[in-house]
């Protein structure tokens, strides 16, 4: 029998847009280990979620950007692993240094679009990097901050 989560659980996503590029992680625990994922995790007691949104995304890949907008509230229902996330997920662009994967990311890399969307399992997270290019993508473009 699968249990069911006590509460859910705040956390954020971050979809890093550089050029026509997206960063990827491969997810090292689970929920969804072994996929490619966004960025993003809990959001720490006392913590802003726009401030945990670029923490993770420095924690897990070392890159660097800035907040471009919010994108999405996502339910993250795992039942699998008894997890429920409330994803915030936001829109960033790359402002500087390479992905090299850390803390919960056993990979972590920038895909051009349609490759990212084909490694990407999860059908929402697919949803919100289309979103994210549809908002903002002409200023990843340009790397604009």
């Amino acid at each position: 029998m699968i249990s069911r989560p006590a509460s859910p659980v705040p956390a954020v996503g971050v979809v890093c847009l550089r050029g026509d590029e997206v960063l990827l992680i491969r997810r090292g625990k689970p929920p969804r280990m072994g996929e490619w994922s966004l960025p993003g995790g809990r959001i720490e007691p006392g913590e802003r979620a726009v401030d945990a949104a670029l923490r993770e995304l420095a924690e897990e890949t070392g890159v660097e950007a800035r907040i471009a907008g919010l994108l999405d509230v996502v339910d993250g229902l795992f039942p699998e692993a008894g997890m429920h996330y409330v994803l915030i997920d936001y829109a960033a662009i790359w402002h500087g240094g390479e992905p090299v994967a850390g803390d919960d990311a056993t990979e972590a890399l920038f895909m051009p679009l349609e490759r990212a969307l084909a490694a990407v399992g999860w059908g929402e997270t697919r949803r919100i990097i289309r979103l994210a290019v549809e908002r903002f993508g002409s200023r990843a473009a340009t790397c604009e901050p």
